[in-house]
């Protein structure tokens, strides 16, 4: 798995990258088949003053890329907000792709011996 974590307008600190893994653990634990998860953090002008930090995660699995992005008016705040959206978009495309087809009764029986 291959993880970017970047800034826009802003310096990653330490305690910045720790706290965004420590929570990217939560959605690789659901879903281990994540291919590539590139993160970024950026501060938007003052337009408006109550969502200025901005969090964004591209998150990409076999077969598709999931984009999910929060605004808030605290980065951690933010990530938290974004983990939890990115959470439920991956458990929704995890029971999408689970095969739930059964072998028939019938197929069990010819193959009985």
């Amino acid at each position: 798995m291959n993880l970017t974590i970047s800034g826009h307008h802003l310096d990653i600190t330490a305690a910045l990258r720790e706290y965004v893994l420590t929570k990217l653990e939560r959605v690789t634990r659901h879903f281990d088949q994540v291919v590539d998860i590139n993160v970024l953090l950026s501060v938007e002008k003052p337009r408006e003053k109550a969502l200025r930090q901005k969090a964004e995660v591209t998150l990409h699995v076999k077969g598709k890329d999931i984009f999910v992005e929060h605004s808030a008016e605290d980065m951690y705040a933010a990530v938290d907000q974004l983990m939890d959206k990115l959470d439920r978009q991956v458990c929704r495309y995890k029971a999408k792709v689970q095969d739930y087809h059964h072998v028939a009764a019938k197929r069990l029986d010819a193959t009985a011996p």
